[in-house]
């Protein structure tokens, strides 16, 4: 429903005084008397262009109203979508008599008023229909006809339809017969869905009350079942397109897990259950009085109900249109509207996004309450489900449709162990909990703080943490054996668990710490974790909020200790084979980013966190130590492996000593791939395992022992003599051989395998043959997920600057390079690039293409400046812009012994390696090496640089300089993409 305030033309003003208090009953006023007025004495109706005016002109009155209300804080937004829907009714029955009197068939000469129209009703349905309308959202009509009326009336319905597409509103319709209304609800569920909410708007009453009738039968005779697991096989295609996980840090408001449309879908559920008689709105007192629904969570769920409707009312406003997505240029500017502004360190849209996933939360809480309550009025008890031993009841537990439950009498208010205990019962016996256990959990969750130190409750958490996963039942421990035999004679023949509610074995340790977190003990039990909880990071690099990102990454852990990621990770694969520490590394995976959202640096006091927590939870004191030093040291290879070059010896050498163990280096191997594999599938890549693969290696290498890392020359000269064997098999002369053993400086020979010596050896002895002053040579590199560019051309100041504008304009991503200037004053360049997806390229014409950009670049047939002038930052989404990055500069001597090293950090955009490499050749910096990441839209990339001499850079007063001016000029060129792009943006 479009909003568009017009002003009243002169000679037609409303009535100010009644429409200063406006009321639904107010405009019905209001527009009979301007629609009376504004007809001719001897005509039925105005004007259709005069009616089309009244009523546009009062449809942004009552918008406008309505807006003005609720951004005044005096409407909330499920009361402005109620309001809404009622004007919609005034205008709609308006519109309709409106139509009865422009089509004189359908009245005498008298006028007959449209309620006496015999077999005809117009009915709102779907969300329209319960009363509640968006403002930018569809009107959903059903015209309901009689089998011999259908002619009669088409007049009128299309009158109708183009008065409302005239008004400028989205309609949604359809003209059926009672019969033919039935019909599409038994083959479609949307359809049986939208006529569950079907309310009469205008018509014979009698002919609605008997659609009623029959549809209710219908509904009966259909039974609830079939519609229920419609609804949910729904919801799940819906999840699976909208975000699996509540905790997306863009989320769908309305489609998304945790959102509008999960809270309605329980609504469909138990009203076609319970009927329509007695549930007439979710929030309705009747979930109480029946049992479905405590006082507090029924008033939690109105709660909810009502912040995401106030949420998405915002989020039309300020859009202007039918926005269901909070992206993040939205979060901010919504999170003002509603009021969250900083507190202590957390900024006003962190807050705000906090309270979003924590409602999200609240949603799946009730999910999980009442569906089941749904399932089993509808489906009726299982049939054989497993019945409770004598150990379990002794334990104070018990199973109903093969789903535990505390037994009764039991409390977990006078007994809180007792929600410990029975989280480890359903592991151990493969149980599934049942709605009312999960019911009693989040109902007495605050209980949980006395666990804190219970010897019982740390061991358990442990094991739901990171025991061993039960294939079969087994009995959980300090239970007394006595009942063992008569536990598995009582169940030996009955299934592990119960699908008939959609429960499944409770299998991986990431469902166990899910229902700890939904159900909120895990943020009483550990303090630490609920500021976690809900906390999301402004950035578009991380897709889930902390909590989740945290519980992914135990569940990708939990796929790599059982092997089945082998295929994407093999080098995991291979290091959880031989694992020590395994109860230490899923803790660091726990605590990695606990500390995230405090100020400072997350690591230093993820690890003071965990040098206390390990103890209290039963951890030894190697146990602890480790875990503690994970924590600190978890982002030590991915930032190694990407920002540092690797072929550089001392980088080797303080990894290595800082690990010092090989134990420890597989531990941290595995605690970073899993943690980069948990942000998102995209993050994680075949160049990036590349990386770390040969990071690993190396580092494997100096820890035991080997001197390959520490002598230099015998690493050179053995490079060469293995170079020279290849050349020798293929057939090149030994003068040919000797020449290019001569063109190499160390570094290059230590740079690249034997494979690729031999590769640049043929491509210098072809460009030489040919006199070329350039060759482009594209490989594919697929199983590293990388394109290796080769360029062998005279080697001038600002040849990479050039090239990697050349790559820019292809739309190609550099990750990594190595720069050698050979000793006859040829460059041979390398950059390891990727596509837009982060995959190598391999069709030919996109190689052929590279190639043609790099050549028309490096001989001025095109200017490489102009042309990222033009790019800027236009192909970034406004969503994106909304992302903060500053611009950073670090100048590092202490990372090498013989470059100076440079981290440059940006927002990531089209042409950033060219300005910034273009900024360092004015300094008269020669690059050796380049490293680029990108987190999102932020952009970190690290350069080896040396002075015009060939020399590391040593005076601080020089190194000063080149960092200011780099920063000056990185924050020139990203204004103006700025402003370029803002123009382009205003201008479409």
């Amino acid at each position: 429903m479009s909003i568009s305030p017009v002003h009243a033309a002169p000679g037609q003003q409303p009535d100010m005084t009644v429409l200063a208090a406006l009321t639904p009953e107010a405009l019905a006023a209001c527009l009979t008397r301007e629609l009376r007025d504004a007809t001719a004495p001897d005509a039925a109706t105005p004007e259709r262009e005069e009616a089309v005016a009244i009523f546009r002109r009062y449809l942004g009155r009552y918008q406008a109203d309505v807006r003005n209300r609720f951004e005044r804080y005096e409407l909330k937004g499920a009361a402005s979508a109620k309001l809404i829907a009622a004007f919609t009714d005034v205008m709609l029955r308006a519109i309709i008599d409106l139509a009865i009197r422009a089509n004189p068939g359908l009245h005498g000469a008298g006028g007959v008023p449209v309620s006496g129209l015999s077999g005809f009703a117009v009915a709102a349905t779907g969300g329209y229909g319960r009363g509640m309308l968006a403002p930018f959202s569809d009107i959903d009509l059903l015209f309901l006809i009689g089998d011999d009326v259908g002619e009669r009336v088409h007049p009128l319905i299309e009158y109708v339809l183009y008065f409302l597409w005239d008004l400028g509103l989205k309609v949604g319709h359809a003209t059926r017969t009672i019969s033919e209304c039935i019909d599409e609800a038994t083959k479609d569920t949307t359809v049986r869905t939208a006529l569950l909410d079907a309310r009469l708007l205008m018509g014979d009453m009698a002919f609605f009350a008997m659609f009623e009738a029959r549809y209710i039968l219908a509904s009966v005779e259909a039974g609830p079942a079939g519609f229920i697991h419609d609804k949910r096989s729904e919801r799940l295609e819906r999840h699976r397109r909208f975000g699996d996980s509540p905790y997306l840090v863009e989320p769908n408001i309305k489609e998304g897990r945790g959102g509008l449309r999960d809270m309605q879908t329980l609504y469909w559920m138990c009203r076609n259950t319970f009927g329509t008689r007695h549930v007439k709105d979710l929030l309705a007192p009747e979930f109480i009085w029946m049992g479905l629904l405590t006082e507090q969570e029924a008033a939690r769920a109105r709660r909810s109900w009502d912040f995401l409707w106030t949420l998405r009312l915002h989020l039309h406003y300020v859009a202007g249109r039918a926005e269901e997505r909070l992206t993040f240029d939205m979060q901010p500017v919504i999170g003002a509207r509603m009021g969250y502004t900083r507190h202590g360190r957390q900024n006003g849209v962190e807050r705000f996004m906090r309270h979003y996933f924590l409602t999200a939360r609240e949603v799946m809480r009730l999910t999980h309450v009442l569906e089941p309550a749904v399932l089993r009025q509808a489906q009726g008890p299982v049939a054989h489900a497993a019945k409770p031993d004598d150990a379990m009841r002794e334990a104070g537990f018990t199973l109903l449709d093969g789903q535990i439950l505390p037994d009764r009498g039991v409390s977990f208010d006078q007994d809180p162990i007792k929600m410990m205990q029975i989280l480890d019962w359903a592991r151990l016996r493969r149980r599934p909990l049942h709605p009312l256990a999960r019911h009693q959990l989040i109902r007495w969750e605050r209980r949980a703080t006395a666990l804190r130190d219970d010897p019982e409750a740390a061991r358990i958490f442990l094991d739901l943490l990171c025991g061993e996963i039960p294939q079969e039942e087994q009995r959980p421990r300090r239970r007394r054996a006595s009942a063992v035999a008569a536990a598995v004679a009582a169940e030996e023949t009955t299934p592990a668990y119960s699908a008939a509610y959609g429960s499944h074995p409770p299998s991986g340790h990431s469902h166990w710490l899910h229902i700890l977190n939904e159900t909120g003990i895990f943020g009483r039990l550990i303090p630490d974790w609920a500021r976690i909880v809900g906390q999301m990071q402004f950035d578009t690099y991380h897709v889930f909020t902390v909590d989740e990102h945290t519980i992914e990454a135990v569940r990708i852990l939990d796929e790599v200790v059982a092997g089945r990621m082998a295929d994407e990770i093999p080098i995991a694969y291979d290091l959880i084979k031989d694992l020590q520490s395994r109860c230490a590394l899923y803790m660091a995976v726990l605590l990695h980013d606990v500390a995230k959202g405090r100020g400072g640096d997350h690591s230093e006091i993820g690890a003071e966190i965990a040098a206390e927590l390990c103890p209290r939870l039963g951890m030894s004191g190697e146990e602890t130590e480790t875990v503690s030093w994970l924590v600190l040291h978890h982002l030590l290879l991915s930032h190694t492996a990407f920002q540092r070059d690797i072929d550089d010896p001392k980088t080797i050498l303080d990894v290595a000593d800082i690990v010092q163990s090989p134990e420890r280096l597989r531990l941290l191997l595995l605690l970073t791939i899993v943690d980069m594999r948990a942000v998102s599938p995209r993050v994680w890549n075949a160049w990036k395992a590349t990386l770390l693969r040969e990071l690993y290696v190396r580092v494997a290498e100096v820890l035991a022992g080997g001197l390959a890392t520490t002598e230099r020359d015998v690493r050179v000269r053995h490079a060469k003599d293995t170079a020279a064997e290849i050349l020798t098999e293929e057939g090149v002369s030994r003068r040919d051989i000797d020449r290019f053993l001569g063109l190499g400086y160390a570094g290059y020979w230590l740079s690249f395998d034997y494979e690729t010596h031999s590769r640049h050896a043929r491509l210098i002895r072809e460009a030489d043959r040919r006199d070329s002053p350039l060759t482009v040579e594209v490989l594919p590199l697929p199983a590293r997920g990388v394109t290796e560019v080769t360029v062998y051309t005279v080697d001038v100041p600002g040849l990479f600057s050039k090239i990697a504008g050349a790559l820019a304009l292809a739309g190609a991503s550099i990750v990594d390079a190595r720069i050698h200037t050979m000793t006859h004053g040829m460059a041979l360049d390398t950059f390891w690039i990727q596509d837009t997806s982060g995959q190598a390229y391999e069709e030919t014409h996109r190689l052929a293409r590279l190639s043609s950009l790099i050549e028309q670049g490096l001989s001025g047939q095109i200017d490489i400046e102009a042309e990222i002038a033009q790019a800027g930052f236009g192909h970034m989404p406004m969503r994106m812009r909304a992302i903060h990055v500053p611009p950073r500069v670090v100048v590092d001597n202490g990372v090498s012994n013989t470059h100076t090293v440079i981290e440059i950090n940006g927002r990531d955009r089209p042409g950033l390696l060219h300005d910034v490499t273009q900024a360092m050749s004015r300094e008269s910096l020669q690059i050796a090496s380049a490293h680029i990441t990108t987190y999102g839209v932020r952009a970190v990339d690290v350069f080896y640089v040396k002075d015009m001499f060939g020399l590391k850079i040593t005076d601080k007063k020089r190194l000063e300089e080149i960092r200011v001016s780099l920063l000056a000029g990185l924050k020139e060129a990203e204004a103006e993409a700025s402003a370029m792009a803002q123009a382009r943006y205003s201008g479409s």
